[in-house]
């Protein structure tokens, strides 16, 4: 990033310089161009005030400013445009000037002015004529740089200054730079300090945006090693309780009549290790990165009616009755995982209700929105206990969830399947009186 930062600035140095000479001889070669029009204007006028060409007795063979005026070509040229002397070459020699835009520009307006290549003197020229009282014209003359000229007789000092500022510039861009990234790397050892304030008000939403994550990595990683720690846990249970039985049936130690128990005891804790093992994979497959799931529109009242018929068998062996009303509602989800949103919010229903209990189950509209609502009258969730719920493998009680099969995941599994649906939770419960979880999609 530094290197970046600092080739960028020197860049950037490069091009300003450049530009700067740019700009800087354009404008030095029109002020050059005025500059040299003025002086010849004023060497025209001059020379006209003389009155040295319009004397009727001056003889042409005589005329010699060759010496007299070195840098300035002097052209006189008659009325027709001949070359009546030229003290840079020889009349005779030279061409008809009549087509030249200075002099016809002097013969309609009194003056003129032209830049152009001489064909004599194979140079940029500048031109300036002038109308004499005798109406001859008389052109002055000079050598001019071309604008390409100027530019190339500074070339040396230009490519100086350049490389002078460009070892000013690597010079300025690593301090610049140390400067700039300094609170950056501050703002990165400082990262859990809350108090910690950047010297930089732009960047206190980065330095918030950062402190956020970072609380989530941390966050995850407790999460993570907490649900490990409880995984190891919960399958040590079962695993230990179906290796004691085993040791003990093969070893004789059980009579007959306790064998029955026993057998019994195992496939329990098998049967719930299986389940264990599925909830913990159906779980890892929710949390996989980039798990898209295939969606359509769904009818929920016919997934839950789907599920009740399922659910009737489990409800009448612990004394609960379960009914279902409401109408046809359709979302945008995936069929499975609806089905095993209603499957798992209705065990538990189920599970921690009493004998005799109820469990009522409805998908309505509400405010435009498909409402899936499963109530019971059970044993009921403190107010204290009601926001870990959906915690992995917590359980409110852990008797009850054991002795009745459930693995504490199912409620998680649920915050899973909602999110992914980017719908709504909304939980009401006290003890004693029964729980309420409603699901807005």
């Amino acid at each position: 990033m530094k290197s970046k930062i600092n080739i960028r600035l020197v860049g950037i140095a490069i091009l300003a310089v450049i530009a700067t000479v740019i700009g800087i001889t354009i404008i030095y070669y029109s002020l050059f161009q005025k500059q040299v029009r003025a002086e010849l204007s004023v060497s025209a006028k001059l020379l006209k005030d003389t009155h040295y060409f319009e004397s009727v007795n001056i003889d042409i063979d005589e005329i010699d400013l060759s010496t007299d005026l070195s840098e300035l070509r002097v052209t006189w040229i008659d009325e027709d445009g001949t070359v009546l002397y030229d003290n840079d070459a020889s009349a005779e020699l030279l061409s008809n000037h009549n087509d030249r835009p200075e002099i016809q520009e002097a013969f309609d307006k009194g003056s003129g002015e032209a830049i152009r290549k001489s064909d004599t003197m194979k140079k940029n020229t500048f031109y300036y004529a002038v109308l004499l009282d005798n109406g001859t014209v008389l052109r002055v003359a000079t050598n001019a740089q071309s604008i390409w000229s100027v530019f190339m007789s500074a070339a040396p000092i230009i490519a100086l200054i350049i490389l002078l500022i460009i070892a000013i510039c690597i010079f300025l861009s690593h301090m610049l730079t140390k400067q700039l990234l300094l609170p950056i790397e501050m703002m990165a050892e400082n990262l859990e300090d809350s108090d910690y304030e950047s010297p930089y008000k732009e960047l206190d939403p980065l330095a918030e945006m950062l402190r956020s994550q970072h609380a989530d990595i941390l966050a995850a990683a407790k999460v993570r090693q907490d649900f490990t720690a409880n995984v190891s846990h919960e399958l040590k249970t079962p695993l230990t309780a179906i290796s004691g039985y085993a040791e003990l049936l093969d070893g004789g130690m059980v009579g007959e009549e306790q064998q029955k128990h026993f057998y019994q005891e195992i496939r329990k804790n098998a049967d719930r290790l299986l389940a264990l093992i599925n909830d913990i994979i159906r779980l890892s497959d929710l949390d996989r990165k980039g798990h898209e799931p295939s969606f359509g529109v769904i009818d929920l009242y016919e997934v839950v009616k789907e599920c009740m018929d399922e659910l009737t068998v489990n409800a009448k062996q612990r004394n609960v009755n379960i009914s279902l009303d409401g109408e046809s509602c359709n979302v945008h989800g995936s069929k499975d995982m609806l089905k095993e949103l209603v499957e798992n919010l209705a065990q538990n229903a189920i599970r921690y209700n009493n004998a005799g209990g109820k469990v009522w189950v409805s998908v309505t509209k509400r405010d435009g929105r498909s409402v899936l609502t499963v109530k019971d009258n059970g044993i009921g969730i403190p107010a204290s206990e009601q926001q870990r719920i959906f915690e992995r493998f917590y359980r409110v009680d852990k008797s009850r969830s054991k002795a009745t099969g459930g693995t504490g995941l199912g409620l998680a599994i649920v915050k899973h399947i909602v999110e992914i649906h980017d719908a709504k939770i909304e939980l009401d419960s006290a003890p004693g009186v029964g729980t309420t979880i409603s699901v807005l999609f």
